[in-house]
């Protein structure tokens, strides 16, 4: 797509699972790309691992999106080396469950910093950018669960359901500049490390099932049949930064197989 040609494209929580693939994604449609993480381990090896695979240039930064001063070098650090940022997403998140009696305080505020309050530094630091330039485009990673609500995972829904609401708010306030702002909602997505190394762990124990009996609950809930695939966001994903989707902003868009219309 000659569209993305030259635009760079800032990726949160891009050194694993959903943000890896949606930066090799991108990067094959000929963006630069720019990988944002905690864990610097993994941005190095996602780094090696994607630059021989990507069209254009890739690089990696460290950073915790709820540390303000972090944001601000991550952005400064992105400028330095292309000049710009047109597109920002917004993946960084932390998700585990927990029923609201075991919920301690801090745990409650971690995900309100790293999922909503995270979501807004970037936003506010990028737009900059992208006000200057009248140009951009923004996709948060939020979750069916922003819209649906989740028992025994409150922190999170509550962190998402604000994400919705922000990205509204953020798409009326940014549209004179030229700037849409979207979020997708995924299903559960199996084939990530959260279900792999958490989530069925929890919820097997949550619903006293085997992991493929919980499996077969999940997929029984979604009208398509299977469970939500990598690729399935990084289509949408990808649909919203193009130019075809240059008249859609303010959307949550469901990615979860016409689980959320029932």
């Amino acid at each position: 797509m000659n569209y993305f040609k030259g635009k760079v494209c800032l990726i949160t929580g891009g050194a694993q699972g959903l943000g890896k693939y949606i930066a090799e994604r991108l990067g094959n449609e000929g963006l630069n790309i720019i990988v944002a993480d905690l864990n610097e381990e993994g941005l190095k090896s996602t780094v090696a691992k994607l630059r021989p695979k990507i069209k254009q240039d890739i690089m990696g930064i460290k950073v915790d999106v709820s540390d303000e001063e972090d944001v601000k070098e991550m952005v400064e650090k992105s400028i330095s080396r292309f000049g710009k940022i047109d597109f920002l997403i917004s993946n960084a998140a932390l998700s585990f469950s927990t029923p609201i009696h075991d919920t301690n305080t801090k745990t409650w505020k971690k995900f309100l910093d790293v999922n909503l309050f995270g979501y807004f530094l970037c936003v506010r630091e990028v737009s900059k950018i992208m006000i200057k330039n009248n140009f951009g485009s923004i996709v948060q990673i939020n979750s069916r669960t922003g819209k649906r609500g989740s028992a025994k995972n409150s922190a999170y829904a509550a962190s998402k359901g604000g994400g919705i609401v922000l990205t509204q708010s953020l798409s009326a306030e940014l549209a004179p500049n030229n700037i849409r702002v979207n979020c997708v909602c995924p299903g559960p997505i199996f084939e990530s490390e959260l279900w792999q190394k958490v989530l069925f762990k929890d919820y097997s124990k949550r619903f006293n099932m085997t992991v493929e009996e919980l499996k077969k609950k999940y997929i029984d809930e979604i009208p398509l049949g299977r469970e939500t695939k990598y690729k399935d966001v990084a289509n949408v994903v990808t649909f919203l930064l193009s130019d075809k989707a240059d008249y859609l902003t303010g959307q949550a868009i469901n990615v979860d197989g016409g689980t959320t219309v029932w």
